[in-house]
């Protein structure tokens, strides 16, 4: 089987507003892609949950966005290539200086929600996320959506020298073409915990997913994204983790 690394977008409460199961979460996952207080967060979040991650020895990402607090990250804006940059470099330098001063690091960078889904689909953004994570630190692999054909990204990547990591979704249903299906079409987020379980053991395994259309769907996936907003979704992570762990001792 793949060594699926468990990856959570956490830290995002902010101010007395409470978002997310982060303490709930945390022992099941390997990654926590923390937010850096453009699309959620505050320096005290951060700081509380950089020091979860810490005791709980999971490796803490940074999570950059639009600056779009209201929309949650969520809505793409028009910023330049450079704007890109800038953004980027802002929000990991935060994170970085919180991380230090607990004996820690940023140690991978994974972008959010509109961010994320612009450099899948524009090359000059993906490029711009790759320029300021390279300025910043060629060590740091850059967190992407795997699809069928991922040659365009890792073109990009090894143009840059940046290691990437392909994230696939368990709670998520795919296209032909390996993209996730939109969330206003029906079927396209699982809800039935075991289809989730049985979607990511079979991502563990290296075997085909089934597309929208039916298709056989091959996905190479290094990290598995997972959710902690609710006591379902953490029971649905646990039970990920514990198939994970059956899979390495068969």
């Amino acid at each position: 089987m793949n060594s699926l690394l468990l990856n959570c977008d956490i830290g995002e409460s902010f101010g007395p507003w409470k978002m997310g199961m982060d303490a709930e979460v945390m022992p099941y996952i390997d990654c926590a892609n923390i937010a850096c207080g453009f699309h959620a967060s505050d320096p005290s979040t951060m700081r509380k949950t950089v020091a979860l991650a810490v005791s709980h020895g999971v490796r803490i990402g940074a999570h950059p966005a639009y600056q779009d607090l209201v929309g949650f990250g969520r809505r793409s804006m028009d910023c330049s290539a450079q704007e890109v940059e800038d953004l980027l470099l802002y929000q990991i330098g935060a994170l970085e200086a919180i991380c230090r001063s607990q004996g820690s690091r940023v140690s991978y960078v994974k972008p959010h929600g509109a961010l994320y889904q612009d450099m899948m689909r524009k090359p000059d953004i993906l490029r711009a996320v790759m320029r300021a994570v390279a300025s910043y630190d060629k060590g740091l692999p850059v967190m992407l959506m795997t699809t069928r054909d991922n040659q365009q990204a890792q073109a990009i990547g090894d143009e840059f020298g940046i290691t990437l990591w392909f994230e696939a979704f368990a709670d998520r249903a795919y296209d032909a073409a390996g993209y996730l299906v939109a969330r206003s079409q029906p079927g396209a987020v699982h809800h039935d915990s075991d289809v989730i379980v049985n979607q990511a053991t079979t991502l563990a395994k290296g075997d085909a997913l089934v597309a929208s259309d039916g298709s056989a769907l091959p996905l190479r996936a290094d990290t598995l994204c997972v959710h902690g907003d609710n006591a379902g979704s953490v029971a649905a992570v646990r039970r990920i983790r514990q198939a994970f762990d059956a899979l390495a001792q068969a």
